[in-house]
């Protein structure tokens, strides 16, 4: 998604920090009504996504889907599909591209995603 004027610069990632790209209009989209809801609670998602997106120390907030979610595609290469987990029905999903040092969000809503009820 190509930033244009009135949109929120997002910070460069530094030294050892991933970067996030949006990979879907509508992750871009729920990323904002995230931030409007919780802001805090995004913030703190944002930075562990920004840190260790595929951290293990939280596996209730933080994990690796199952089954047929383990994994999604973007531009014909296979990645690990993570959840973080906003507030108690905001998610947001993201693919790790451990090459490129690169979290690209696929989903983010203020509510549950519907494919895993």
């Amino acid at each position: 998604m190509t930033p244009k004027r009135g949109d929120d610069a997002a910070p460069p990632p530094v030294g050892a920090e991933w970067r996030l790209r949006f990979a879907t209009n509508e992750a871009a989209k729920g990323w904002g009504e995230l931030g409007a809801e919780a802001p805090g609670n995004t913030r703190r998602c944002f930075e562990a996504l920004r840190s260790d997106p595929e951290s293990r120390a939280d596996p209730d907030r933080q994990h690796r889907l199952r089954g047929r979610l383990a994994s999604g595609n973007l531009g014909g290469r296979e990645y690990p599909q993570w959840e973080y987990e906003v507030t108690a029905g905001g998610r947001v999903r993201y693919l790790v591209d451990e090459a490129r040092r690169t979290v690209h969000l696929v989903f983010a809503s203020t509510r549950h995603p519907k494919d895993t009820e």
